[in-house]
């Protein structure tokens, strides 16, 4: 049995952030698909996004230049980028649950701006936390993930590692941590149930 717990945090304890990108998209009239595209595909886009999250490009300099990409207003567009995004309780329940059983639980997210966690929440679920804009790495880093571990007090090979997008699972799975990519609230409980010892 894992005696760790790190995960990810927007699209895993919130729902999907890439139907909030889409549903961003159909307010300002652009295609369906336009904010995924440009992060996957477009290298100013895509450089923009990494100083965003780690830390070396303010918040307003990221909407300003995004913004211009986009075709729309720069005010507030993280917020309006992340308006359709909610939290995901079950795995909230899930993540207090696991520390309530003695499971050793942490937080590796990447950061649109360090002040949009609500740090009191992130102290009553986990045992350590690693934001991206706090430390100056981003997933997928290898290192973020050792520092998550270190974070919970335990090796990688004694981890748990959740994330929804497949990219940020492999320099987790070569450290030596179980990957687990999130698609399914209720698939990835029951999974996580299993590898960590937790009943029902």
């Amino acid at each position: 049995m894992h005696r760790g717990l790190l995960v990810d945090y927007g699209g895993v304890l919130t729902t999907d952030v890439f139907a909030s990108f889409d549903a961003f998209c159909a307010r300002e009239g652009l295609p369906a698909g336009t904010v995924r595209d440009l992060f996957r595909g477009d290298g100013t886009a895509r450089s923009l996004l990494a100083g965003l999250e780690d830390g070396t490009l303010a918040v307003a300099e990221f909407e300003r230049g995004f913004a211009a990409l986009l075709g729309v207003a720069p005010e507030g567009l993280i917020e309006r980028l992340m308006g359709g995004t909610a939290d995901d309780v079950a795995m909230l329940d899930f993540v207090r649950a696991a520390r309530r059983q003695g499971i050793r639980t942490g937080l590796i997210s990447n950061s649109w701006g360090v002040d949009r966690y609500d740090r009191v929440l992130l102290d009553e679920l986990f045992d350590g936390v690693v934001i991206s804009g706090d430390v100056g790495l981003r997933k997928p880093a290898p290192e973020i993930y050792a520092l998550g571990a270190r974070a919970v007090g335990l090796a990688p090979e004694d981890c748990v590692y959740v994330d929804d997008l497949p990219g940020n699972l492999k320099p987790a799975r070569a450290l030596g941590m179980t990957t687990l990519h999130h698609h399914d609230t209720p698939a990835t409980i029951e999974t996580l149930r299993d590898l960590l010892g937790i009943p029902a």
